[in-house]
């Protein structure tokens, strides 16, 4: 794996059992490499670990909020492998790469193979994933944008703070749940974070 941009590194998997259920390319991966993050933040990649929870690809795929349970549009056997920094996820589904909109919950392909996605990673990865490198997160934060990126008024500007990965999920997931039915064009009162 040739990815020279990785920032931190998970430590040793302690979650075993997990790694008898992933497809082969991703076990290799994260024996490698138990997860990571590049560019400060840019993407995270889940690794076969307990903790800490924001880390723990079980949490994210079996968990109690798993992205199957948050998203209609994930199935329990969509891996839910990386997100970017603003918490778009990531997952494997048969062999290829989807893209989950957090904010609206739509899900779109995005590449063909783990492999594509990880050479990817290590080009242009700006263009890639269609993310900044101007935001340095700590581990465990994803950025939150107010007003999100798929209303109107976020043409005129967005805030970006960065806030704990799980607070940024769970956010997404019910915005998303709430906006599913809308039609294009409906207004919708967001109130700011505090």
């Amino acid at each position: 794996m040739n990815i020279p941009s990785i920032t931190w590194r998970g430590e040793s998997p302690d979650d075993i059992e997990i790694m008898r259920e992933l497809p082969p390319e991703l076990v290799s991966v994260l024996a490698e490499v138990n997860g990571f993050i590049v560019h400060s933040g840019a993407l995270h990649v889940r690794g076969a670990s307990i903790k800490p929870e924001w880390h723990s690809l079980r949490s994210a795929w079996r968990g109690p909020q798993a992205f199957h349970v948050l998203y209609g549009a994930v199935s329990g056997s969509d891996i839910p492998f990386a997100q970017d920094q603003l918490g778009d996820q990531f997952l494997l589904r048969v062999g290829r790469i989807y893209r989950l909109d957090a904010e609206t919950g739509e899900m779109t392909f995005f590449c063909e193979s783990l492999s594509a996605f990880l050479k990817g990673l290590a080009g242009d990865v700006e263009t890639f994933l269609n993310v900044s490198l101007r935001h340095t997160l700590q581990p465990g934060q994803l950025l939150h944008a107010y007003p999100p990126f798929c209303v109107k008024e976020a043409s005129v500007g967005t805030s970006l703070r960065p806030c704990p990965a799980r607070e940024v999920i769970l956010v997404h997931a019910r915005f998303a749940k709430e906006v599913a039915e809308l039609p294009d064009g409906t207004r919708v009162e967001i109130r700011p974070p505090k």
